[in-house]
Order: structure tokens, then C-alpha cells, then sequence
């Protein structure tokens, strides 16, 4: 048996999701290799061969991750769910309080004697839209009532969301709506899920007048100077600046792999602008490829909504594909200037240990009710 058919035999479920997992991976190893060689000689000496050592291994190991969760029956982790939630709760407020400061935000805590970092609201946002995703589908015949919407629902989003929100507010602003989407989806009356809305804006207000007071724990004035850069400098500010010269020298076929002169001059081209090192290098198709790919990536998932005789199923795939999806376009529409600066990640391209990881868990999920779909129709 060939090796190809081995593979074939061995990755059930949706195969063109596999494939566009397959391309963004390679996607990322090329272009996080490319866009880190000022970060390599400012760290590490110069050593740009250690970086993809390393990138290769997490994109490696994030591939497995998906492999295992896709071969998990979905319906496991609806069971997993409250305690997954349950997990997140002090991991984010431990994260607050004693979190590692990078760049200004606590998103990360660091693990005792290794030294590795783990950025909390990767987890938090995954086990929140599981759980959501659980709650919706087994109160589909009574979910009209109040009692069944805001304690089971409505309030662990806004704890999770308002937790990750004072070091992270895009993230929280992407998991709240994503929960509203699934919400949507689940045919909650549209009287909680405006109540949800309005709950939110309150939480969001609380935070702005919190930030007064502890500006080091919740970062409002960033938000506010994000927001005032977006709407009052029409051009960007530097990191915008940087990322359309980039753009603009890629044209329509780009300069090649490693060609990229704007990766010197862009604040992390690794991570947050990395789409712009994607459009020099490989010009306006190979930007357009990739947004292709998200597309698609939703397309099918939607297709899977419309398959899955599990309701948990439906919702759970509608809320890991649209946190996905929302989340590359979001990064997308920073570097071309269409949203204020967000610091949210490429997903699955962006450099990145824990957001790499539960990417290709959620994918592994996302393929975990595909297989079963299939198996249930041969």
C-alpha cells in the first residue's frame, strides 16, 4: 500500500478541510522562516535555523493534536465541557494577578522550571464555545425561557469574555460575538440574545471606568489611542504604514520566498502583520489564495452544519469555524487598514505556540463531527 493511500485511509472526515490545513501549515513554516530574521539576530544571535526548528516542531505537533482530536468522538467533549470551563476560570484570573508582561499585556503564564509560556484565553475561548456549544444543544426544546438562557449561557460568556478582556479585549470582543453567532444559530429567542448584547456593553463599560483606576491590569488607554489612531490618521500609523509599503512591493506575483525587505522595518511580521509579509513575498494571489482558503474553510464547515444529525454537532462546528474564520479576515483587514491595530493572530500561520495548538485542535473538532457525518451516511 502506497504511502498516499495509507494517508488516505488513515485522515477521515472532510478532506478538502484537510487539505487547506496542509497548505496553511506549509504557508506558515515558510513565512514565519522569512519574516524572523530580525527577531533571530536580536535574541538569538543571529540563529534563524532554530526558529524554524522550533516553529516546525509546534506546526508538527499541532498537526498530531488535530490527528488525535479528530479521531475523538465529538461527543466527548460536550462532556468535557463544564469542567473545561470550570479549568479556564482561574487559569485567566491567575493570568490577571501574576501573569508574565509581555509587550505590555498579561496573556500569558509562564510554566514553573521550563520556561515556556502559555497564553490562557486560547484555552478559555476554546472550552467557552464548547460549553456554549453544549448548552444550546441540550435545551433545544425549552431554550425560550429565561432560566435556560442567562445562568446556563449568558453568564459564562460574560465571565470568560470579561476576563479576557482587560489584557486581550479583541479576542473577548471575537469570543462574545461568536457566542451571539452560535447563540443565532441555536434558535435562542432573539429577547436573550439582545440581552446578552446589552449585558455586554455594560461589562465593556465597566472595564473602560476599572481602566481609570488600574491602567497596569485593564488596558484601556491603548484602546482608546488604537481607536483615535484609526479614525484620525488616514494613512495608519507606523505599523500600517509598514505593512502597505510591503504589500505594495509584492504586486501581483510578489518578490519569492525570503525576498521580503519590509520583514526589517514591521513590529512583529511574524505574528500580527504577517499577512503582509505573505502579500510581498507571494504577491496579491498568494494573499488572495489564503483568504481563499479561509472562505472555503467556512464553506465547507457550513456544509457540515447542514449534515450533522447532532444539533451539539451543528453548533459546535458553526462556533470553532466562525471564531476561526472572523479571526484570520479581522487580522487580514489590520494589515490593509479597514480596523484599528487588534494584535489578534493569522490562525495556523501566525508564529505562536499556544495559538497554534488549540488552531489545530479546533480543526481536529471541527474534522471529529465530519468523520462521524460520514460514517453515518456509508
Amino acid at each position: 500500500m502506497s504511502l498516499g493511500t495509507r494517508l488516505y485511509a488513515e485522515l477521515r472526515g472532510d478532506r478538502t478541510i484537510w487539505a487547506i490545513i496542509a497548505v496553511l501549515a506549509i504557508f506558515s513554516v515558510l513565512v514565519v522562516y522569512s519574516s524572523t530574521g530580525t527577531l533571530a539576530y536580536r535574541k538569538m544571535g543571529g540563529n534563524t535555523e532554530a526558529i524554524l526548528i522550533k516553529h516546525f516542531v509546534i506546526v508538527a505537533g499541532g498537526l498530531f493534536l488535530t490527528y488525535v482530536a479528530h479521531l475523538t468522538h465529538y461527543m466527548k467533549f460536550s462532556r468535557w465541557a463544564p469542567v473545561l470551563l470550570i479549568v479556564s476560570v482561574p487559569l485567566l484570573l491567575y493570568t490577571i494577578a501574576f501573569g508574565a508582561d509581555i509587550n505590555d499585556a498579561r496573556r500569558w503564564i509562564e510554566v514553573p522550571f521550563v520556561g515556556v509560556t502559555i497564553q490562557t484565553s486560547d484555552f478559555a475561548k476554546l472550552a467557552l464555545i464548547i460549553y456554549v456549544a453544549r448548552e444550546i444543544s441540550s435545551k433545544q426544546d425549552y431554550i425560550k425561557d429565561f432560566n435556560s438562557a442567562f445562568l446556563p449561557i449568558i453568564v459564562p460568556v460574560l465571565i470568560i469574555c470579561a476576563l479576557i478582556a482587560p489584557a486581550d479585549l479583541s479576542t473577548a470582543i471575537l469570543l462574545f460575538f461568536t457566542c451571539v453567532a452560535m447563540m443565532f444559530v441555536g434558535r435562542v429567542a432573539l429577547q436573550y440574545i439582545a440581552l446578552l448584547l446589552l449585558l455586554g456593553i455594560v461589562v465593556f463599560a465597566m472595564l473602560i471606568l476599572l481602566g481609570e483606576f488600574f491602567p497596569d491590569v485593564v488596558r484601556s488607554e491603548t484602546w482608546v489611542s488604537r481607536v483615535r489612531e484609526f479614525i484620525e490618521e488616514p494613512d495608519g500609523g507606523y505599523q500600517v504604514q509598514q505593512a502597505k509599503i510591503a504589500m505594495a512591493n509584492g504586486g501581483w506575483l510578489g518578490l519569492g520566498p525570503g525576498n521580503s525587505i519590509q520583514r526589517n522595518y514591521l513590529p512583529s511580521p511574524y505574528s500580527d502583520f504577517i499577512y503582509a509579509i505573505v502579500v510581498e513575498e507571494y504577491g496579491t494571489l498568494g494573499g488572495g489564495l489564503l483568504v481563499f482558503l479561509y472562505a472555503l474553510l467556512f464553506f465547507r464547515a457550513t456544509r457540515l452544519v447542514t449534515k450533522s444529525p447532532k444539533a451539539f454537532g451543528a453548533i459546535l462546528v458553526i462556533g470553532l469555524s466562525i471564531s476561526l474564520v472572523v479571526q484570520a479576515f479581522i487580522n487580514i483587514a489590520v494589515s490593509v487598514h479597514l480596523v484599528p491595530v487588534t494584535g489578534v493572530t493569522l490562525p495556523m500561520i501566525s508564529m505562536g505556540g499556544t495559538s497554534i495548538l488549540f488552531t489545530c485542535i479546533s480543526f481536529g473538532m471541527i474534522l471529529s463531527v465530519s468523520k462521524y457525518i460520514e460514517s453515518v451516511s456509508e
